[in-house]
């Protein structure tokens, strides 16, 4: 099982987001879940990044919005980066 990790960066720009596109809140949790279950996991759409967000990585809330996120697979961590649409996090 992975664990996730939230700076305070991101809980603010999450809180932003989720504020306002509260449509998608119930998407964001089960994304979230499914993440630290496996983000392997192909409704994901977990792929790397490259240019300046290069050892980054992305999945999908919903075809519209995405999770930055960095893995640290030794520990099994998964730090949240940014959140936002594909114009936003790219």
């Amino acid at each position: 099982m992975y664990k996730l990790v939230f700076p305070d960066s991101y809980v603010r720009r999450a809180k932003k987001f989720l504020k306002k596109h509260p449509e998608v809140h119930k998407q964001y949790q089960k994304t979230l879940e499914l993440l630290e279950l496996n983000p392997y996991h192909p409704s994901l759409r977990l792929h790397g990044l490259q240019g300046r967000l290069s050892g980054l990585s992305s999945v999908s809330i919903t075809m519209s919005y995405r999770i930055v996120l960095e893995m640290v697979i030794q520990d099994s961590d998964i730090i949240l980066v940014d959140i936002g649409n594909h114009d936003q996090v790219y």
